[in-house]
């Protein structure tokens, strides 16, 4: 059987329980989903020489990192090939372009040290969303940015904030799609700390200041993201789920977002993102695999993926949630790595399109609990591989597992000869 024969079959086996899988893929063809820079070269960027720092860590040597922007936008485009559906762009500040001879501090960056990324998504039809950078940097002191006690390091990076808006800004204006700017910080301490308040005390007022940057609100689109712990900071995060969710929700125009690796263990954020739609009119998300005290592994068709995806989709959220990806991974094939996880992503999303989610909730609404089982059972064997081929088919992306071919050849005539 062809694929088109696979899925015309799978398309009459849906529609018998009332999914339209020919308008399931449509929708999905516009749904953007935010790409990620940093998995190309292990969030190093381009405006230091240091290593990572500030509680995380990408952790491998496998052959071919990206050392350049040109390296890394050729990468990032070998990538895009192999994935299906709408992209946007993510990125860090610490991935400004510089032109020789030139450098200037974070707090100093302009949009023209980004230009070049706005030519790259420009050139794709992609938004571009944005993340300053509060790691990684010598003003970090002690391993406090917007919290410190020290008056001029909180300034220095409240400015850094405040560049970074107006970058988002631009690149709104120049791309025509919003750019959601995330705040996340590692700030906090390896042991018990003497005040916790204190820290949050300012890390409040920094934010307040950051935000006092004139900006419109339909353009720019600021988050702020919790973290339960960092590498070495393993006892307090300033920037607590508590904390972050509170700010959001106390601050107009401020968005919570949810990084699914960024909970304790047993936390799920596919239950999370339900309790915030019933408040906030958008939230983001950052998409990962967390494993054990890790949040940063390359996301992959599972329990947790599809449940997420379940949710944003049956609760109305696909124009209400911004939905990026977000993990590091030095130990396989980069390009691979950010292949797997967007077309994972993309599965969980189709997947989810793919549920009778109104009989569901019929079912449950009227206590018939045991058909709810058993019909949720048998979807799980619905011939959802089918429609992915299909879909796949329809946006001239290899399915199943012919795209590794092109990353195996890219590797041996690019990757490796990089040293």
């Amino acid at each position: 059987m062809t694929i088109r024969d696979r899925y015309l079959a799978a398309k009459e086996l849906y529609a018998a329980i009332g999914v339209d899988t020919d308008a399931a893929i449509a929708k999905l063809k516009e749904i953007p989903v935010s790409l990620h820079c940093w998995q190309g070269d292990d969030v190093i960027g381009f405006d230091h020489d240091g290593p990572l720092t500030g509680g995380i860590q990408t952790t491998g040597n496998y052959p071919g990192k990206a050392r350049t922007p040109e390296e890394l936008m050729a990468d990032m485009e070998q990538a895009i090939r192999l994935m299906p559906g709408k992209k946007k762009l993510n990125v860090h500040a610490c991935y400004a372009i510089f032109e020789e001879g030139e450098h200037v501090d974070r707090d100093k960056i302009e949009p023209k040290h980004f230009a070049k990324w706005v030519e790259f998504a420009k050139a794709r039809n992609m938004g571009i969303d944005f993340n300053p950078t509060f790691f990684s940097h010598p003003k970090v002191k002690d391993g406090l940015t917007l919290t410190s006690p020290d008056e001029e390091t909180r300034k220095f990076w409240v400015e850094h904030g405040k560049a970074c808006i107006r970058i988002s800004e631009y690149f709104a204006k120049e791309t025509g799609v919003p750019c959601v700017m995330n705040i996340w910080i590692g700030d906090g301490y390896k042991d018990i700390p003497a005040d916790r308040l204190g820290p949050r005390m300012r890390y409040k007022k920094s934010l307040e200041a950051i935000l006092s940057e004139p900006f419109d609100r339909n353009l720019v689109k600021p988050c702020v993201e919790s973290k339960v712990f960092g590498i070495g900071v393993e006892a307090y995060t300033a920037g607590s789920a508590e904390f972050t969710l509170t700010f959001a929700a106390t601050h107009e125009g401020c968005l919570p977002l949810m990084d699914n690796g960024h909970y304790h263990p047993t936390e799920v954020v596919s239950d999370k993102i339900p309790a915030l739609l019933c408040y906030f009119p958008e939230i983001a998300l950052h998409i990962t695999r967390g494993i054990r005290w890790d949040s940063d592994h390359v996301v992959l068709f599972d329990d947790e993926t599809k449940e997420m995806a379940k949710e944003i989709v049956r609760c109305g959220g696909l124009d209400r949630v911004y939905m990026a990806l977000d993990y590091f991974d030095a130990s396989i094939n980069r390009i691979a790595a950010w292949a797997v996880g967007f077309r994972s992503w993309q599965k969980a999303l189709l997947s989810a399109m793919c549920t009778p989610n109104d009989t569901l909730k019929k079912l449950q609404d009227e206590n018939r609990l045991t058909e709810l089982m058993i019909l949720q059972e048998e979807l799980k064997t619905y011939p959802i591989g089918d429609v992915w081929a299909e879909y796949c088919e329809q946006c001239g992306v290899p399915g199943g597992m012919d795209w590794f071919s092109e990353i195996e050849k890219y590797e041996k005539e690019v990757l490796v000869k990089r040293g």
